[in-house]
């Protein structure tokens, strides 16, 4: 039997600084991470420590300007970074996407003085963001959301309920859609609005199959009052920002999914190589070798395209195709591979004693969150062929 450990990934990366950015992540994952992932995400505790931690080490902020405590990263590292940590644990890898999306408004749509008063503390300050767009009865169908803001004098009055809010009821701030006017997407307009607002409350955590660690909930607004100078970017401007927001979002769940996937392999090569039956390790026999080919494939073609995205958008190029078919590809190859993962361990797959079975789990969420992958399908064919005709 062998003791064959996983192999670091090889990474093309930009710069020798990213190179020490990467080992400092893995050092982070393998030491903070990794070792309590298991235990925690049974127990549904969300590792606040942890994202201090990232805080302090100044991962919270990576994408961003570095005069706001940002990291100046290009996104071609940033999403390599969230693979690592989506390895070690996706409830932290996610959450740090989740935060990096939550900051998108103001970093990008903010007015300097917004960005001078804001942007530090939820960059390098040790502050969690939540991302505030789907609500009960609109998902997919964002346009359609009814929380609404309502101006009185200098201030805004906010009501409504969002859903789906990762983490929802522990954020410090929450970036959120609200109408403002008209029907459809020109009558919505972003606010950023603490976490300790009077009339903000979050409901009781959905109880979901995977990623327990991750705080998942309603999100309500009673008559929550924020003053003009927290509106992110024109009336009206909301929708497109929400949108431009989630072309981003997407590339982080797709280096999520592969970090995730990459995880299950790891799992699965190291399970085939230490276990022997007829006389030798299993990983020996034809039909789990090309499992675990397969298997590698997936996870470098989706790797390859995730970051062939990024750098669209880091030489300021279109990228919302691309970011729609990375996170399409990497969240349906994450299913897949972890589904194989599972398979290759057999019944010890399937008991909590070894983490394939949770790896499965978590995969699912992935091609639902951000965009369904049947919405992602969508957004790619309208590039390829056109709008749908009405």
């Amino acid at each position: 039997m062998s003791d064959r450990d996983p192999q670091p990934v090889e990474r093309q990366l930009p710069t020798e600084e990213a190179r020490d950015l990467l080992a400092l992540v893995r050092n982070i994952a393998q030491r903070e991470i990794a070792p309590r992932a298991a235990e925690e995400e049974d127990a549904g505790r969300f590792p606040r420590e942890v994202f201090t931690l990232l805080s302090e080490s100044g991962l919270l902020g990576l994408p961003y300007d570095s005069e706001y405590g940002g990291g100046d990263q290009p996104y071609e590292v940033y999403l390599q970074v969230l693979e690592e940590l989506a390895a070690a644990r996706l409830t932290v890898g996610l959450g740090v996407s989740v935060h990096t999306l939550a900051s998108y408004a103001l970093a990008t749509y903010g007015t300097k003085q917004q960005q001078v008063e804001h942007l530090p503390a939820m960059l390098g300050g040790g502050l969690l963001g939540a991302y505030c767009l789907s609500e009960p009865s609109s998902g997919s169908d964002a346009a359609s959301l009814r929380t609404r803001a309502v101006r009185e004098g200098d201030d805004w009055v906010i009501n409504g309920t969002k859903a789906w809010i990762t983490h929802g009821g522990i954020a410090d701030f929450y970036t959120v859609m609200t109408r403002t006017g008209e029907d459809g997407p020109r009558g919505i307009t972003a606010f950023l609005v603490p976490g300790d607002a009077p009339g903000l409350s979050g409901a009781a955590p959905e109880k979901k199959m995977g990623m327990k660690g991750s705080p998942t909930a309603q999100v309500h607004f009673d008559g929550v009052r924020v003053g003009d100078d927290r509106r992110l970017g024109e009336e009206g401007q909301g929708f497109f920002i929400a949108l431009s927001a989630l072309d981003s979002g997407r590339l982080g769940i797709a280096a999520c999914a592969i970090g995730l996937a990459q995880a299950a392999l790891d799992e699965a090569v190291g399970y085939a190589t230490r276990r022997s039956q007829f006389g030798r390790p299993i990983a020996d026999f034809q039909g789990l070798r090309f499992m675990i080919a397969d298997m590698a494939t997936q996870i470098e073609a989706g790797r390859a395209l995730y970051l062939a995205a990024a750098r669209l958008r880091d030489a300021g190029k279109p990228f919302a195709k691309q970011a729609a078919m990375a996170k399409l590809h990497c969240t349906d190859a994450a299913m897949k591979v972890t589904t194989d993962a599972v398979q290759i361990l057999g019944g010890y797959g399937y008991t909590a004693d070894f983490p394939a079975e949770r790896y499965m789990r978590e995969a699912k969420v992935l091609q639902i969150v951000e965009g369904t992958n049947q919405i992602q399908r969508m957004v790619i064919a309208r590039h390829v062929a056109g709008p749908e005709a009405r």
